[in-house]
């Protein structure tokens, strides 16, 4: 009997209808050139960051046969976390797990069922499915450690001998500011805004696109600027290359767009793309 893991994020998070799913959506569409074969992307509420999460798994080349998705939330000691089900429902129907792979990896990993609900990877499903509606899919969570970066090493050799096309997608969002988040070491108002944006937020981004998984992870703790660092240190380890910047915003900016008062508590999003695996 099929297990199917289903929606446990309210709505608000993202559409549950479908049509709400492809009006969001229809706008994006996959490039076609690209050779990218994992990205980064923000994993808020679609209000805040579906655009740039859009944008990220628009960029992933299209020929691709299993999709991962590397969430986060973890500590450094946690174990690495598994949907451990056959499919995932969406929106737009179920997406199946590549049970195979995921065997696979959960074997070298020492991998655990996760059997919570969280945002980092369930927010960006319905627009894996919309995207690649014929991949399959692997759900994880990855500690915040330099595991993560082996893990992302290990993807690929598993996938290479089951000769799989694999792609990474790294789920994080980057500087959780104000004091909904006990975090507001420069005060508030447009002063803490403008060091989220030109100071913290711009170090982590420049950590990820020097490709040093050491000077991402310690951006990360010593400074707060990701909220799920070995996420980002997979889908390096995984590509074995830096990424650039594609989109960047923060929800006091999106905030703003709307007509509202700048809030106290904001956080910062960005998306990006890895180059293309060497061969």
């Amino acid at each position: 009997m099929q297990k199917i893991r289903k929606m446990m994020l309210p709505s608000g998070w993202y559409p549950h209808r479908a049509q709400g799913v492809k009006e969001f959506l229809q706008d994006f569409s996959l490039s076609g050139a690209s050779e990218a074969r994992a990205v980064i992307s923000p994993h808020a509420g679609w209000f805040f960051s579906g655009r740039l999460a859009a944008q990220a798994i628009a960029s992933l080349y299209a020929d691709i046969d299993t999709i991962i998705v590397a969430g986060g939330h973890l500590p450094s000691n946690a174990s690495v976390l598994f949907a451990c089900e056959d499919e995932i429902q969406t929106p737009l129907g179920a997406l199946k797990i590549d049970t195979e792979l995921r065997s696979h990896l959960q074997g070298a990993l020492d991998g655990k069922a996760d059997m919570s609900a969280d945002n980092t990877v369930e927010v960006l499903l319905p627009a894996v499915h919309y995207f690649f509606p014929m991949a399959r899919l692997i759900w994880m969570r990855l500690p915040a450690c330099m595991r993560a970066f082996e893990a992302g090493k290990i993807i690929g050799e598993k996938a290479a001998a089951l000769q799989r096309r694999v792609a990474v997608i790294a789920s994080t969002d980057l500087t959780h500011y104000g004091a909904c988040y006990d975090f507001a070491a420069h005060g508030s108002g447009a002063a803490a805004l403008q060091w989220v944006k030109e100071v913290n937020d711009k170090r982590f981004i420049e950590a990820f696109e020097s490709g040093d998984p050491e000077e991402i992870l310690k951006r990360a703790r010593d400074e707060n600027s990701a909220c799920s660092p070995g996420a980002v240190l997979c889908a390096l380890g995984f590509s074995q290359c830096a990424a650039h910047l594609l989109g960047y915003t923060t929800s006091a900016d999106l905030m703003c767009e709307t007509g509202e008062s700048p809030p106290d508590s904001f956080v910062g999003y960005a998306s990006a793309v890895f180059s293309a695996i060497s061969t």
